[in-house]
């Protein structure tokens, strides 16, 4: 492993060890580019002022086709700054960043929203929690909204299989201390997750068949059944401002949101769980929203929604949309 070594100072009740050496692990930081370079400029302002003392930051340029390469290298001359020649899509353009860390003898591998902004203690509150037990493989900090900043958007991850309920715990909730107790959690969002380097090794990457969203609660999952754990670290802090990429694209949520939802639930659900969970699904949300958008004159919404379950049932995976 590779450590920045410092010396402390101890108690005078521990004077036989007066100096001890304090290890940090070493931390790439990767941050995906597409079409945003104000976002991307704003995270990386705010990086630079984490009192961390060993990470790097990668940003990758997931095919951008305005002046964000330039802007970046601009503000930031001597950054890492990766060119994809396409949109890989989240979980692509991230992979593109976690094996150029991994090639760079990272200890961790911390993935961040470019639509962020972080607290200067954050990664190293993520980093004391991850390394207290071998057994934690995955962490991930406490995120507000970015334009209410005091109103929880993540406080953790839970999943109900028989419903196929994904949810933040927390969600839109003022922040009056409920939620700051470090627990184990069914997933880490993507947004801020702090990856254990042997985790990688272990499971392998994010999954490219997802494009976007899904791809971070599959990977949990994968590292859960591997028998490491999640944690939820609410002393690590982060604003994010939600959705500023993917918003730009009319239906792109709304596609991959349902498609990838089908096709996590197919991966990870039991069959007796799946048996309740489809009709529920048919009844609930397919039946219900297509009927609800013929009849308002959507058609466009209806066949997006078939669409999207069909190609979530048939695993028909990758760039469906765009």
């Amino acid at each position: 492993m590779h450590y920045l070594i410092s010396y402390i100072v101890l108690s005078k009740d521990e004077e036989a060890r007066r100096l001890q050496f304090c290890m940090h692990p070493k931390v790439d930081i990767i941050v995906i580019n597409w079409n945003n370079k104000a976002d991307t400029i704003a995270c990386l302002d705010s990086l630079k002022s984490l009192n961390y003392p060993d990470f790097k930051i990668i940003v990758i340029d997931n095919g951008s086709t305005d002046d964000s390469v330039i802007g970046i290298k601009k503000a930031y001359p001597s950054i890492t700054l990766i060119e994809n020649r396409k949109n890989l899509g989240f979980s692509g353009g991230n992979n593109v960043g976690i094996r150029l860390a991994l090639n760079d003898g990272a200890d961790y591998v911390l993935l961040i929203n470019n639509d962020t902004v972080v607290d200067s203690g954050f990664l190293g509150e993520l980093i004391r929690v991850v390394e207290s037990d071998p057994s934690i493989g995955i962490v991930g900090p406490k995120i507000y909204y970015y334009d209410d900043p005091k109103r929880i958007w993540f406080a953790g991850g839970a999943i109900n299989y028989w419903w196929g309920h994904l949810y933040h715990v927390g969600y839109m909730e003022e922040d009056v201390g409920k939620y700051d107790v470090i627990r184990d959690v069914d997933s880490i969002t993507g947004c801020a997750m702090l990856i254990k380097r042997k985790v990688l090794e272990e499971i392998g990457l994010l999954c490219e068949d997802m494009f976007l969203y899904f791809e971070d609660t599959d990977f949990c999952v994968r590292a859960y059944k591997k028998g490491y754990r999640l944690v939820y670290v609410p002393t690590s802090v982060i604003w994010h401002k939600v959705s500023r990429t993917t918003s730009k694209i009319k239906g792109l949520q709304f596609y991959y949101n349902i498609r990838n939802w089908l096709i996590f639930m197919r991966r990870h659900a039991s069959p007796l769980q799946l048996a309740v969970f489809l009709p529920f699904y048919a009844i609930r949300y397919m039946g219900y929203n297509v009927i609800v958008a013929i009849l308002t004159g959507n058609f466009s919404e209806a066949k997006l929604y078939l669409k999207a379950t069909y190609d979530g049932l048939t695993h028909r995976c990758g760039t469906g949309f765009l």
